[in-house]
Order: structure tokens, then sequence, then C-alpha cells
């Protein structure tokens, strides 16, 4: 990391805790309550269904692409109606996938760091998804938050982090440093909006997609990439 720091943005999923275990929580608990309201919706929406869904509200909407909880609302909507269930279902089916979304199981070091950073700088959450940290145990912690949902656009977009610096009350984003798993989405996109940036590559999940450039990285990573917050925390107070 050079110079100093003001504020610190953090992406959530994958970053501060896993995102797979919450994910498939949230869509048990949205199935179980769709087997008491509407099981004719439940059965229609097979798996190519769901596909063939998301394809065509990304044609009819491209330029909702980054809110993904339009596309849940709205492909939510629009099985119940192809099933021929009441389409009005769908606020409240969205609201239990919502509900389970936010119970996260934070990684181990995340609380302990999270806590001694508040305490000197501001933290801002920059999500292009539908967690919101101010739901979780987490959100005593940060100063405010940012998404793709609230902004109309989201990451990689340089717009996103302009905001949650502005959000972080920081004029200079040399002076704000972005932590997250994705190459691309967090580290590269957080450079090119002038910020500093760190590469959180969790064990067990470093090998996945998390970013285009997966082969040949730059040698100039290597000082940016952790394995999880504590190691980060160690570097930013050498």
């Amino acid at each position: 990391m050079t110079g100093p720091l003001l504020a610190i943005t953090l992406d959530l999923d994958d970053t501060l805790w896993p995102s797979r275990p919450v994910l498939l929580h949230a869509e048990h608990m949205l199935s179980t309550w769709l087997a008491e309201h509407a099981p004719a919706t439940l059965a229609w929406l097979d798996a190519d269904r769901r596909r063939a869904l998301r394809a065509q509200l990304l044609a009819d909407h491209p330029q909702r692409a980054h809110d993904v909880s339009f596309l849940r609302l709205e492909s939510l909507r629009r099985s119940l109606r192809e099933a021929g269930d009441d389409p009005a279902l769908a606020e409240p089916a969205f609201e239990v996938f919502l509900d389970a979304r936010q119970q996260v199981s934070p990684y181990d070091d995340v609380e302990p760091v999270l806590a001694r950073w508040s305490q000197r700088y501001r933290l801002v959450a920059v999500s292009n998804g539908n967690a919101n940290v101010a739901r979780t145990g987490l959100g005593r912690y940060f100063a405010a938050s940012v998404s793709a949902h609230q902004l109309d656009f989201g990451k990689p977009d340089p717009r996103i982090f302009a905001e949650a610096c502005r959000r972080a009350g920081v004029d200079d984003p040399s002076a704000v440093l972005h932590v997250g798993d994705d190459l691309d989405l967090d580290v590269l996109a957080a450079r090119a909006a002038g910020l500093q940036a760190a590469w959180i590559r969790r064990p067990g999940l470093a090998d996945e997609a998390t970013g285009s450039a997966r082969v040949g990285e730059p040698a100039s990573f290597e000082d940016i990439v952790f394995e999880g917050l504590a190691e980060l925390d160690a570097a930013l107070h050498r």
C-alpha cells in the first residue's frame, strides 16, 4: 500500500463471508415459501426455465443487467404468471429470499479486523449484489454503503467508486483503499478509478473464477494479494 489512508471500501460476498452457502440457504427458503404459497410456480420453475428467463430478462432490459434484485424480482413475477399463480406474490417471495440473503457467516478474521479499522478509517461497503451490510451483524462497523441496485450502475464503472469515496467524505481517491475478491471488478476497476486496491484470495476460492486474468498475472500484483483481512491488516500496520 502507498500513501496515507483515510477510508477503506470493501466488497462483501467472498470478501467478508462465503457467498455460496448464503445463496443456497436463500434459495432453499424461497423454495420452501413457494411450496406453501405458489406450488405451481415451484414445479414450473426448473433449471432450464430459470436460464431462459434470465436470458430473456437481460435481452429485454440490458440496462438493468447490473441489478440482481430487479432480475430476481422480475423473474419471480414472470414465473408466477406463467405458472398461473398470482404475480403479486413476487414481492413477498422476494422478501423471503432477501431476508435469508442477509443471514451471513463472516470469515473468522473479519469482525476483529473491521472493529479495528472502524476506529481508524471510514468504512464503506461497495457491492454489485443484493447483500445489505446494514442488515447483517457487521453493519455497525460501516459508515455507509453503496450498491449497484441503488445507483443504477455497478462495478467496474468508476462512478460507483467515486460515490463510495464521496460517502466516505474523502475527496482524493488515492487516500482510499478498496478491498475485494475479484481481480477485474474490484482490483483493476478500483485502480482505474484512482483508488488503492487489495486483492483478497481466500483459500479454497483462489482457484475459482474471480476475474478474467487468471494466467500470467502481472508481478506487480504480488504485493497486494492477501489470503484474508488479517493478513492485509498486518501489512497495513507493518
